[in-house]
């Protein structure tokens, strides 16, 4: 198993899907290229951004295979295969493997809520073990699927049954806790920070790697953010961090993820609305958008090298 650690900018992927709803992977390849371009460091496909869980099985098998085709061994692939079946998820699993994706993520099933460590550790060995020679990150987002045991103790027992577990997907607010949970083991497991508002912050406190759905938009921005804190710049820091939560307020004016798939259109990347329950914005919303976003001078600095 390959347990080189994720590091930089990763990119939460959309997922392309026509006038219809039905997909459209001929966009990925260049919206791939494009994100490289920009500077990220890896793909997470299929997760919230990617609308995994509203993807059937099939779906998401083309989704995932199309990316891994799409970026070509050049950033690692981390394919999200969690789902209220185990047995989905682990066919899921096997089949990112199989298609030569580098890193397998999942989150626990979230209809029936996991409330102990035990549990989660039980659904867990079975979904990594699918794939037990790829790399293992639980994706831990308790605001989406309620699950909100002790995440530290999830790791130090975690391993025991699943040897692959090589860390997490933190998509969580607790920088203290993702602190103990970098620390832990003198550093044994990955920890990979997922709230782009929180970046500046959860880099000074350790994270080497990020995934987000704002970097496909964004990267070049976040970059500077990172910039500035390694040069000790942290009044700079503090104001490309302000102009990133800034951006994020904004699109929470509408739908999140429609909002950002329209804005991906923007930028020449006709991905088109999101799976119900989520929708897509009017065209009406397109413009109000549009216009909040110049307002702001986002499509100035989104994109702007570092000076």
């Amino acid at each position: 198993m390959n347990k080189k650690q994720l590091t930089g900018l990763i990119a939460a992927t959309y997922t392309p899907l026509d006038g219809q709803g039905n997909l459209d992977t001929t966009i990925i390849p260049p919206m791939v290229d494009h994100l490289l371009q920009s500077g990220i460091a890896g793909l997470y496909v299929c997760g919230s951004t990617g609308e995994g869980i509203s993807l059937t099985s099939d779906e998401r098998k083309a989704v995932a295979q199309a990316f891994v085709e799409a970026a070509r061994g050049r950033v690692p692939v981390i394919v999200q295969v969690g789902h209220n079946s185990l047995a989905e998820a682990r066919q899921l699993a096997a089949h990112a493997k199989q298609i030569g994706a580098d890193v397998v993520s999942a989150t626990c099933p979230s209809y029936f809520k996991i409330t102990d460590v035990g549990t989660l550790i039980d659904c867990m060995a079975q979904i990594a073990g699918a794939a037990a020679d790829l790399p293992f990150y639980y994706y831990h987002i308790p605001a989406l699927t309620g699950s909100t045991i002790d995440i530290v103790e999830f790791l130090q027992r975690g391993s025991d049954r699943i040897p692959n577990l090589a860390g997490l997907k933190y998509t969580d607010t607790q920088l203290h806790e993702f602190q103990e949970c970098l620390e832990l083991d003198d550093g044994r497991f990955d920890v990979v920070w997922g709230c782009d508002e929180m970046l500046l912050g959860a880099v000074a406190t350790g994270a080497r790697a990020a995934i987000g759905s704002t970097y496909n938009i964004a990267a070049p921005l976040y970059s500077q953010v990172i910039d500035a804190l390694q040069q000790n710049n942290l009044i700079e820091a503090r104001r490309l961090q302000s102009l990133a939560v800034t951006m994020i307020r904004t699109l929470k004016q509408f739908p999140f993820h429609a909002a950002m798939k329209a804005v991906l259109a923007m930028n020449g990347f006709k991905v088109g609305g999101c799976r119900l329950p989520q929708g897509r914005l009017t065209d009406t919303e397109v413009t109000e958008l549009k216009n909040e976003l110049q307002s702001i001078g986002f499509f100035e600095w989104s994109q702007a090298a570092s000076s």
